[in-house]
């Protein structure tokens, strides 16, 4: 049994004997890497993200940091915040990916590189300021759009976050990160033309003329005083 055993390692090692070494001398020279590739160096597109902290939530080990603020304008249905810390712990990342599958603005991807050693586990977080200089070449994971239009993160030129998106997401040409500009005129027609927040489920005025619905589709608490005096 042991001779055996013996035999088949030494088989694995005359297979192996006249082949060609296939050790890379790096940082001389560098292997291959797959379009897929997910490497330390995060992919944050400003113009499109809101502060919706999806990818921190989503982040099993917890390692993305999040602050926002309310925007310089008000804070109405659908408007972004202002993201004042996006930091991202690379020493606890084991790059599962799953806070690029979270967002749902396509601001975030897995980058490139993986030179990102550091002599201090305070110099691994990425921090937003880092995000905003560095180059932006995705990583094609969780991105079709990416692997159909043929896009290699190592050989190709940076992408702006225009031609990143899934779709066209002409609303965010209008936009900058953080505030949210003046409508056009097309959505002030179609929002006048929408009725009232929550005139469709308002009950029916009970009274008359003096207890007329308002704007906002709600009966005026003058008849509700009118009929506790009639009793």
């Amino acid at each position: 049994m042991y001779g055996l055993g013996m035999a088949k390692g030494l088989l694995v090692t005359l297979k192996n004997l006249t082949k060609r070494p296939f050790t890379v001398q790096y940082p001389e020279e560098r292997l291959k890497q797959h379009p897929r590739f997910r490497g330390e160096e995060f992919v944050w597109y400003e113009e499109r993200c809101t502060g919706c902290a999806s990818c921190a939530k989503y982040c099993p080990l917890g390692i993305i940091k999040i602050v926002t603020s309310p925007s310089e304008t008000a804070p109405l249905q659908g408007d972004k915040y202002l993201v004042e810390v996006f930091d991202i712990d690379i020493s606890r990342c084991m790059f599962c990916g799953l806070c690029v599958e979270a967002c749902p603005y396509d601001s975030l991807f897995m980058g490139s590189g993986f030179e990102q050693g550091q002599y201090s586990r305070k110099q691994m977080v990425i921090s937003i300021d880092q995000l905003r200089q560095s180059g932006k070449h995705p990583s094609t994971f969780y991105r079709p759009q990416l692997e159909s239009a043929g896009y290699n993160p190592h050989e190709g030129q940076p992408l702006d976050w225009k031609d990143v998106g899934r779709e066209s997401w002409q609303w965010h040409q209008r936009e900058k990160a953080g505030m949210r500009l003046t409508p056009s005129s097309s959505q002030e027609s179609e929002t006048r033309g929408m009725p009232p927040v929550g005139a469709e489920n308002s009950p029916p005025s009970r009274s008359g003329g003096g207890a007329a619905a308002n704007e906002t589709g709600t009966a005026a608490s003058g008849g509700a005083g009118d009929t506790g005096d009639a009793g």
